[in-house]
């Protein structure tokens, strides 16, 4: 789930590298945030097949549980002392594995990006040769942690409370489908995946799709979108922590539809899906507000946050809207349910993301495409 803590990036893993660790000469250069992390996936191709990608590849599988799978919210590209090594191979068998704030399918394609690319350039070896076992020990990781009714929990093996249910939050089910069809689809960086795997990605794929559109919220026999998380079981929509309560989301809701547009020569199924989401997201839309941060001393952060009028502004979407009514839905850590932003605490007001444009490309440059591909002649915006 949504996290501040230090060291995460949502959707992405970072991994603290240090300037004396970069290789003189015609080492490629590493990329670095304004934190002076380097995104695992940030980097160029040249770069994973370089010593330092096996390096930071070194520390990423002394962190991996022996489920396969990866913890989030952890550096894990500094250089490692005998005491740090030994702890995280005592570490191992923890039950901590999740697909949460990027974790597990980041590390996958780290791996993957890494190994390709030393072995294009021509490196062997057995740290080589571990970075291959462990991305598919992570594949399979993503096999193993599957429900039978084609849902991924945030957490696996040991999931419990609201980390049980399917989760689309963060992208966490969406994040494992995506690197369990590039591993079917036998993409460049995952050649070197064995035929027997990439079959079993491609069925576990199938089954993915099928509870995505299963779990699609229906209302008054309309499709519309889906919730954060849904019943591992039933496939009801279901709350997490306090302040997220079932509904749709209008931020979750967009990864899900842009995975479903990525799917070639779509069924019917797919196509109405697709279809009816972005339906949802056209009259969910709102308009003639703005959010805005304005400095305020008074309060604990010294900024609030406030919704103004503004007939200028672009669409903005809430991150939860009531089931049946579409009316937005703001939660202060008490559960109970607001209208509006400013009548929930000013701890959440700030440190959540309640509104947004999640869904302005989606329906300006990516449905368009999609829709003149796969429905021409349907397009369902209002115009």
């Amino acid at each position: 789930m949504e996290r501040h803590a230090r060291g995460s990036a949502l959707g992405v893993l970072c991994v603290c590298l240090i300037a004396c660790n970069i290789a003189a000469g015609n080492a490629p250069k590493t990329r670095t945030d304004s934190r002076g992390n380097v995104p695992l996936l940030g980097q160029t191709s040249r770069w994973y097949g370089s010593d330092e990608a096996v390096r930071v590849g070194g520390n990423v599988l002394l962190w991996q549980r022996d489920s396969g799978g990866w913890q989030k919210n952890v550096d894990m590209g500094g250089v490692l002392g005998t005491k740090a090594v030994a702890a995280l191979k005592k570490a191992k068998s923890r039950t901590d594995s999740t697909l949460d704030n990027g974790a597990t399918h980041t590390q996958i394609r780290f791996l993957a990006r890494v190994y390709t690319a030393c072995t294009k350039a021509g490196r062997a070896g057995e740290r080589v040769e571990a970075i291959r076992a462990g991305c598919l020990k992570g594949i399979d990781f993503l096999l193993k942690a599957q429900y039978a009714n084609g849902g991924w929990p945030q957490f696996w093996p040991a999931a419990r409370g609201y980390s049980m249910h399917i989760t689309f939050n963060d992208g966490a089910m969406v994040g494992a489908m995506g690197v369990l069809r590039d591993v079917a689809r036998e993409r460049p960086e995952f050649a070197f995946v064995d035929a027997a795997r990439r079959k079993k990605a491609a069925s576990a794929l199938a089954k993915g799709v099928g509870c995505i559109l299963n779990c699609q919220i229906v209302v008054k026999g309309k499709r519309t979108a889906w919730c954060a998380q849904h019943d591992e079981k039933t496939l009801e929509p279901r709350k997490a922590r306090s302040y997220e309560l079932p509904s749709i989301s209008g931020s979750e809701s967009v990864g899900v539809v842009r995975f479903l547009m990525g799917i070639d020569k779509p069924s019917p199924r797919i196509v109405e899906s697709v279809q009816s989401a972005v339906a949802w997201f056209d009259q969910a839309k709102l308009t003639g507000i703005r959010l805005t941060t304005k400095k305020d001393p008074s309060m604990p952060r010294g900024f609030d946050r406030v919704v103004v009028k503004d007939p200028a502004a672009p669409p903005l979407w809430a991150r939860f809207y009531r089931i049946g009514t579409n009316e937005p839905i703001f939660c202060s850590r008490d559960g109970i349910p607001r209208k509006t932003l400013a009548e929930i605490s000013h701890e959440r007001r700030t440190g959540y993301s309640w509104l947004g444009e999640y869904a302005a490309r989606l329906l300006t440059r990516d449905y368009p495409a999609w829709q003149k591909k796969w429905a021409p002649g349907r397009n369902v915006l209002k115009r």
